[in-house]
């Protein structure tokens, strides 16, 4: 069955381009897409903040509904669980029916999901709302990648992937802080769920007035097998990497870990079965095996631990072994912020003006390292200034390499495959924070343990049951015991910082194997590109079925 043209943007009014042809819509003006932009913005600002504006309520949260240290966990991994294994489900539904409708339909989602987590009375529900909240945030991910790549050729894309980035940048760093003030304040932490709500409902006003895109009807098939074994092997790996190495769960290296990890590979074995045989694949196989592809999801997934990582453990570094307050902490951090916002535009802007971007993953990838090594030289006396250097440091690379890895993946598919490409790389660069977050966490916990018990025993502190490291509540302990927990918990840090830099060497050597290709000044791959269009031969059409 012949396959129709690709999805394909054109300024309101335009009529659609009949199926099959191959000439390229009008190219829309920069007032065009920036309104076009305008909800669409909003809504990925509203998904960032609420991912972050919970980790300054989380103590407070835990108090008030009496939940555990792993109840705390499991509020953040519950929504970042279900944002992973949720992406690529999003993305292929972004190549199959219209945008549009479906970023509206995660906003709906979102607002559902953060009600119902502002109402809740018990862990558990906090958790199903928490799953909700999640999965929306897959969407708006997926889904803002997605439109944007329908919207604007390859060679003018950097730029608004730089706005992208800045959105990005300012949710990460206004969540903390606005967190911090709704717990202080008499609203109590209900708020930092229901503040989004009116902010969801203002994207979704927005997107209804100024996202104009037309959709190309085409023949659909839900891959629903796909999707459950996708979901259920990827979710399974990660509960195992959450739990694993825990006193009260399993260790790293048990019957359970056997099974689980057993479990996970063979499911996921079963989904490679299973895309390389149904007509329209969850993850098409041909995409993500493409060599652009696949060397930006190995340096996705660096750069997933480095991202996520940085971002947990940094701020833990500043309450716990210096002692500032949630918002004095979310203040230290507008130094690694500050710079993944100047990276992201930066990089961008020079991207659309030059048409070059193998040199921003490069220089993005050594920035990277260099910045985590940097942070892994930190302990409980380094200068905070020198730390605001550092974060920095890391900041810009993490804004060089993030939206240009997907823009890299995009140049490489036809317009009808962009959300898949796209919602692939952020898949498992959230695969990659999950896996590192839990992996870097247990490294620390055990790090912590190891240098307060050796702090104590060096004053003379008799220790019970091995217990030390056990408990962050630094403000109830003796201020001898306080200070040595402090301290351990800081020269902790570091290391965690140091095995991110490893990792994120593996991205670089990916972005150093990445072939570039000019980007084309076409939304969709055309089979009549000039010279002029690329500054190479034309490229060729993608093959019909």
């Amino acid at each position: 069955m012949a396959s129709q043209t690709a999805t394909q943007t054109k300024p309101a009014g335009q009529p659609p381009s009949p199926a099959g042809a191959t000439e390229a819509a009008p190219e829309m003006t920069h007032r065009q897409i920036m309104e076009a932009l305008t909800g669409l913005l909003a809504a990925f600002f509203t998904a960032i903040l609420s991912s972050t504006i919970v980790a300054n309520a989380l103590p407070t949260i835990m108090s008030d509904l009496h939940g555990t240290q792993t109840d705390f966990a499991w509020v953040i991994t519950a929504a970042l669980l279900a944002n992973a294994a949720t992406t690529p489900i999003w993305g292929k539904l972004a190549d199959l029916f219209n945008k549009k409708v479906l970023v509206q339909l995660s906003i709906i989602i979102f607002v559902a999901g953060s009600v119902m987590a502002g109402l809740s009375q018990t862990i558990p529900l906090l958790l199903g709302a928490r799953v909700i909240q999640g999965v929306a945030m897959g969407g708006l991910t997926a889904l803002a990648q997605a439109i944007i790549g329908t919207m604007i050729p390859p060679r003018n894309r950097g730029k608004y992937s730089g706005y992208m980035g800045a959105v990005m940048a300012v949710g990460t760093a206004g969540g903390p802080l606005l967190g911090g003030f709704i717990v202080d304040s008499p609203l109590g932490w209900r708020w930092t769920f229901f503040v989004c709500v009116p902010l969801a409902v203002v994207a979704l006003i927005l997107l209804q007035v100024t996202l104009k895109i037309n959709h190309v009807r085409r023949h659909a098939r839900i891959d629903w097998l796909g999707s459950i074994l996708l979901t259920s092997g990827v979710s399974l790996l990660l509960i195992w990497v959450s739990f694993a190495g825990k006193a009260d769960y399993y260790d790293w290296f048990s019957w359970q870990s056997a099974l689980m990890v057993g479990g996970g590979v063979l499911l996921l074995a079963l989904l490679v079965l299973v895309e390389s045989k149904v007509e329209q694949p969850i993850i098409p196989l041909k995409i993500i095996s493409e060599r652009t592809t696949a060397l930006a999801i190995i340096a996705s997934v660096a750069v997933g631990v480095a991202m996520f990582g940085s971002s947990t453990f940094l701020g833990q570094y500043f309450q716990v072994a210096r002692g500032a307050t949630p918002t004095e902490a979310g203040l230290l951090t507008l130094p690694m912020i500050a710079g993944n916002l100047i990276g992201s535009v930066a990089s961008g802007l020079l991207i659309s003006r030059t048409g070059k971007w193998k040199g921003f993953l490069v220089a993005g990838s050594i920035l990277l390292i260099g910045g985590l090594g940097l942070a892994g030289t930190m302990d409980h006396t380094t200068e905070l200034w020198h730390a605001g250097v550092f974060t920095a440091v890391l900041g810009l690379g993490l804004g060089m390499l993030m939206q240009n890895l997907v823009l890299a993946v995009q140049n490489t598919v036809r317009a009808s495959d962009i959300g898949t490409a796209s919602a692939s790389v952020a898949f498992f660069r959230s695969v990659g924070g999950a896996i590192g977050v839990s992996v870097l966490g247990a490294v620390l916990a055990n790090r912590v343990s190891e240098l307060a018990s050796q702090g104590l025993a060096a004053a003379g502190i008799p220790v019970a049951g091995g217990g030390a490291g056990s408990s962050l509540d630094l403000a109830h302990m003796p201020e001898p015991v306080r200070e040595i927990m402090r301290a351990a918990y800081g020269d902790a840090t570091a290391e965690v910082f140091l095995i991110s830099a490893g990792v994120t060497v593996l991205a670089l050597l990916s972005v150093l194997f990445i072939k570039e290709k000019p980007l084309r000044r076409t939304v969709d791959i055309q089979p009549d590109a000039t010279a002029k269009d690329s500054g190479t031969t034309p490229e060729p059409a993608a093959a019909k079925h």
